[in-house]
């Protein structure tokens, strides 16, 4: 299995075994680079719409480790849905990011920052003070402008869209994405 299918595999296994049914997850020894250090995002979508993404901005665990961990953690644990029913396991598409190392951008005022922003590459992580929130590049999807993407960041991170303050600090980073293109059954 190449890493395109395998990624998504081991994360459909790991939550069906957490849902109580029997499932083999691959090991590590098999595929060596899964125990390189690498920092995962874990995405459920349900008929196309979010239902559940967790996941790491620093790579402080294996890739199986953090992969399987950010896993159950999107199918149960995050707080915008609830946990994940045996009925929704058929249903589901898994993708799996690897993100690159965040890589702090530096500007001189919000407009030189949103020019340096680049759709469909970037993922953002906004940092100010208490406040931190982050949007994979897919978000893009959703939010093509730069302006739109940074208004919803920081409103994901407890502040308003309008938002500004000299303390903001803006890291990027890119990601590796591996899909399901048909769920396993």
């Amino acid at each position: 299995m190449n890493r395109k299918t395998l990624l998504p595999a081991i994360a459909r296994a790991v939550i069906t075994k957490q849902l109580g049914i029997a499932a083999t997850i691959p090991k590590a020894v098999d595929n060596p680079w899964l125990n390189d250090h690498a920092a995962t995002f874990v995405t459920l979508k349900l008929n196309g719409e979010l239902r559940g993404c967790i996941g790491s901005l620093k790579a402080r665990y294996s890739l199986i480790d953090d992969l399987q961990s950010n896993a159950v953690a999107a199918a149960f644990h995050d707080p915008r849905f609830p946990p994940l029913s045996e009925d929704e396991l058929d249903q589901i598409q898994i993708e799996v990011s690897i993100l690159s190392p965040p890589e702090k951008i530096e500007y001189s005022s919000e407009a030189d920052l949103l020019a340096q922003l680049r759709p469909h590459i970037d993922g953002v992580v906004f940092n100010c003070g208490n406040y931190r929130s982050t949007f994979l590049p897919q978000v893009w999807d959703q939010l093509p402008s730069p302006e739109h993407f940074m208004a919803r960041l920081k409103e994901k991170a407890g502040l308003a869209a309008d938002f500004w303050s000299d303390e903001v600090l803006i890291y990027r980073y890119s990601v590796e994405k591996f899909r399901e293109s048909e769920h396993a059954k």
